[in-house]
């Protein structure tokens, strides 16, 4: 599938319990749903054909018997559609009744999958009617098809056209287990796990069962469905709601109404399952212990089989266009507003945390922060008061420098000023223009001439004055600069680039901006709020040419680009190493009506010449603390030589336009 997506669905229908040929027709009508909307996987709920809720009627012939037929029906439904379909009856079994789950697709029935661990208590009775199944696969004979077919809860359905699908499932007490199956399944190589269920209602269980399903994803590294039975089943004793989750490595990528019937439906990645997977060494370890014979049920020293069979079925390629998963412009921040203003106080904390630490260990009581007025060095600012508070210290030990020079403005100036004072810290103004006309004349270059030397000589400038007055005081230059900057290497070798302790080093710079304003919307001093907003308000800017009217002139996003687009794409290169045309698709998705495709691609040939140009600047990072999921350190995420060649990463870039 094209980019690795595939889509997928979970479906209850309304049925009618104890009626396989109405219930059969409402699942047809659902297939014949999904493949108008290309769905290409497709989970049915447990027992579906004939209702969870027959109890004694299970033990009929005459239910059984037609819940087969009806199955064959849907086998036959299924000869024009190009999908996998998961759809769970009762089978008789040498003598035996299994509850299972049936495999199907383009005219054939591929497998069975019985329950495992059937409930006996509380409102649940299956072992009255049902087997429980064993490690064992075994085939059974399927009359319609005149064939064998495998039966066993060790079964992985891989598609052949597609690598990475791999389909396992489990029936929904299964998941709830100790030991679920699925566990087995994803050391053995399955990607999506499918899960048949009826799970009954009660008060504050869809939050439990919520949290089951997406949590089972997250620890399997897999895509997960999960479909329950809902109206229809018998509501003698109790109610079946319907609630059908598709998860995604801890991710919900699409969950029903409570209480109603239908399908929904999403694009899984399987690339970013992949991904992950590779990125977590002990995934791999953990399916060669299984594969040797090592497995959750297994005494050590056993050495028992663990054989899966595997059975082949075919897609024909997909390309849906418009992804059915929700794309967030901004994967640093959370979505959510409450869910935001917590991990805003986590990651203040973290940083903050990290500065005391390195405090403590050197015996400093004294920081030095350069306070230029934006939003990098404000950060910085309120992590180290965060810090000194934390240990006790007086925050007139904290020691601002404004170093105003030829792009200072007014604004940034005082609002540096004004903060200082209304934090408690200390301020030293120390300006740096004859310092650096003094360089200049000293090098024999021309100030008229405003060029990388021109703007860096004053960065470097800035730089020394903090380490020599960190000198004076005893203490340490806190560095100001962002995860973003450096990723772009938008910083001044050894200049704003150094310092002794780099608190904003893990922090994106769309991130940078919600901790500062979670900052002004929880302090409780309404002048300091307003000069946060107000630095806020201002443009991103290293102020290092001169002003236009008073104005800032140098704008940092109209040189390197965007940078909401340039985090996007440093999450999606450096969390799941994505090739540059599907972060392309993705982008495009998630900026619609903000940026056309010209804009998009243009950004994205920058974001990867600057990545790889500057990776020497990354390579000698001071310490700074990690607060997500990626970071740049030399020594811990990213390990990448300073002279790779971006040239296949470009190559894949050409013709995006």
């Amino acid at each position: 599938m094209k980019d690795g997506f595939i889509r997928v669905a979970a479906a209850t229908p309304k049925i009618k319990v104890a009626d396989p040929v109405y219930n059969r027709k409402e699942i047809v009508k659902l297939m014949e749903e999904g493949a108008k909307e290309q769905v290409k996987l497709m989970v049915f709920p447990e027992l579906c054909l004939t209702g969870y809720t027959c109890q004694d009627l299970f033990l009929q012939f005459p239910l059984l018997r037609k819940a087969k037929e009806e199955l064959g029906e849907i086998v036959k439904a299924s000869q024009e559609l190009d999908m996998l379909l998961f759809v769970g009856l009762p089978w008789e079994q040498e003598g035996k009744l299994f509850n299972v789950a049936a495999a199907v697709s383009h005219g054939k029935l591929l497998g069975l999958v019985p329950k495992k661990y059937l409930p006996d208590y509380s409102e649940f009775y299956e072992v009255r009617h049902f087997c429980p199944a064993n490690d064992e696969t075994i085939f059974t004979w399927y009359e319609a098809q005149k064939d064998y077919v495998p039966m066993g809860t060790r079964l992985l359905f891989r598609c052949e056209d597609v690598p990475d699908l791999v389909v396992a499932a489990e029936i929904c007490e299964d998941v709830w287990s100790v030991c679920p199956p699925s566990i087995g399944h994803a050391m053995a190589g399955a990607t999506v796990i499918a899960n048949c269920s009826a799970s009954s209602e009660a008060t504050g269980k869809d939050s439990y069962r919520y949290d089951l399903i997406c949590g089972q994803s997250a620890r399997l590294i897999c895509g997960y469905i999960y479909c329950n039975a809902g109206e229809g089943e018998s509501t003698q004793d109790l109610v079946f709601g319907g609630q059908d989750i598709i998860a995604e490595n801890g991710t919900c990528l699409a969950a029903s109404d409570r209480f109603a019937t239908g399908m929904i439906f999403a694009d899984m990645d399987l690339e970013r399952l992949n991904s992950e997977r590779r990125r977590r060494n002990t995934f791999p370890s953990c399916t060669q212990a299984v594969r040797s014979g090592m497995f959750p049920g297994h005494r050590e020293g056993e050495h028992a089989e663990f054989e899966y069979t595997e059975v082949g079925f075919r897609l024909s390629p997909q390309d849906v266009g418009r992804l059915a998963r929700k794309i967030y412009k901004a994967p640093f921040v959370p979505h959510d507003a409450g869910q935001r203003e917590k991990r805003c106080e986590e990651i203040l904390s973290i940083q903050a945390m990290g500065l005391k630490k390195r405090l403590e260990h050197t015996g400093c009581g004294h920081g030095v922060v350069g306070l230029s007025g934006g939003l990098d060095s404000t950060l910085a600012l309120l992590v180290t008061v965060r810090a000194f508070d934390r240990l006790g210290l007086p925050r007139d030990q904290i020691h601002c420098v404004t170093m105003p020079c030829f792009g200072t403005t007014d604004r940034t100036y005082q609002n540096a000023c004004a903060m200082a004072e209304k934090i408690g810290a200390s301020l030293k103004e120390i300006p740096i223009k004859e310092a650096v006309r003094l360089h200049f004349r000293d090098i024999g270059h021309d100030p008229a001439v405003r060029d990388v030397t021109y703007e860096n000589s004053q960065a470097r400038e800035r730089t020394q004055v903090l380490m020599d007055v960190a000198n004076q005081v005893g203490g340490i230059v806190i560095g100001t600069g962002d995860m973003s900057e450096l990723a772009l290497g938008w910083a001044t070798y050894n200049g704003d680039h150094m310092s002794m302790y780099g608190v904003n080093a893990g922090v994106p710079k769309t991130l940078v901006r919600h901790l500062v304003r979670y900052h002004a919307d929880t302090c409780r001093e309404e002048a300091l709020s307003a000069i946060l907003r107000d630095v806020l308000d201002t443009p991103v800017s290293p102020e290092l040419l001169p002003p236009e009217d008073g104005k800032i002139a140098q704008k940092t996003e109209d040189l390197v680009g965007p940078y909401e687009l340039h985090d996007f794409f440093l999450y999606y290169v450096l969390r799941f190493g994505y090739m540059p045309s599907k972060i392309y698709r993705l982008a495009l998705q998630a900026f619609e009506g903000d940026y056309d495709r010209e804009t998009v691609a243009k950004w994205l040939k920058v974001f990867y010449s600057r990545f790889f140009s500057q990776q020497f600047k990354r390579s000698c990072l001071p310490d700074g603390p990690k607060v997500g999921s990626v970071a740049l350190s030399p020594r811990g995420d990213l390990r990448m030589p300073s002279d790779a060649s971006r040239q296949i990463w470009m190559d894949d870039l050409e013709g995006l336009v």
